[in-house]
C-alpha cells in the first residue's frame, strides 16, 4: 500500500499546454484557493437555500437555487483549468474546510435579510480571493486570468441581485 504523506508532489503534464513548469504551479498557487472558496460558497449557499424564511422567501429561496448553481460552475470552471494545466486539484471536504477564506455561516432557519448579509459576506470574502487570482495571475497566465475575470464577473452580478433584496425605499 502506498503512503499517501510520502507521495512526491505532482509534476505538471508540460506538453498539455507549453507553459513552463514554473508558470503552471504559479498558476495553480492562485486557482486553488479560488476552488476552496467556491467549493465552500456553493456548500454554504445550499444551505441558505434550505433555511431561509420571512415574507420573501420564495424570491430569496430560488435565487439562492440559481447562485449555488453558478458557484457550482465557477469552482468547476477553475479546477478544470488546472487539471488542463496538468496538475490535481485537491477539493475533498476536509481541504476545503481547513483551507477556506470564507466567513462561518449561523446553522439552522433564519430571517430571509440575515441570511442574505451572511452569503453576501461570503461572497465578498470569495471575491477577494478571486480578485488576488486576477492580480497575481497578469504576469503569468493570462488564460487562466481570464478565467479568473470570468468568475469575477459572474459572482460581483449574483451578489449584487442577492443584495437588492436588502434595499430598503428610503
Amino acid at each position: 500500500m502506498t503512503d499517501l504523506k510520502a507521495a512526491a508532489p505532482a509534476e505538471p503534464v508540460i506538453d498539455q499546454t507549453q507553459a513552463s513548469a514554473e508558470d503552471i504551479n504559479g498558476s495553480q498557487q492562485y486557482l486553488a484557493p479560488i476552488v476552496w472558496d467556491l467549493q465552500a460558497l456553493q456548500l454554504a449557499t445550499k444551505q441558505a437555500h434550505w433555511h431561509v424564511r420571512g415574507d420573501n422567501f420564495i424570491a430569496v429561496h430560488k435565487l439562492l437555487d440559481k447562485i449555488t448553481d453558478h458557484v457550482r460552475e465557477f469552482a468547476d470552471l477553475a479546477a478544470e483549468r488546472t487539471v488542463a494545466l496538468g496538475l490535481p486539484v485537491d477539493a475533498r471536504p476536509q481541504t476545503v474546510a481547513a483551507k477556506t477564506t470564507l466567513p462561518v455561516m449561523q446553522d439552522g432557519f433564519q430571517n430571509y435579510g440575515p441570511m442574505i448579509e451572511q452569503v453576501v459576506a461570503q461572497m465578498d470574502a470569495a471575491v477577494v480571493t478571486v480578485r488576488k487570482a486576477v492580480k497575481g495571475l497578469d504576469d503569468i497566465d493570462l488564460n487562466s486570468q481570464d478565467v479568473a475575470i470570468e468568475i469575477e464577473r459572474g459572482l460581483v452580478e449574483d451578489r449584487w441581485f442577492l443584495a437588492a433584496h436588502l434595499a430598503t425605499d428610503n
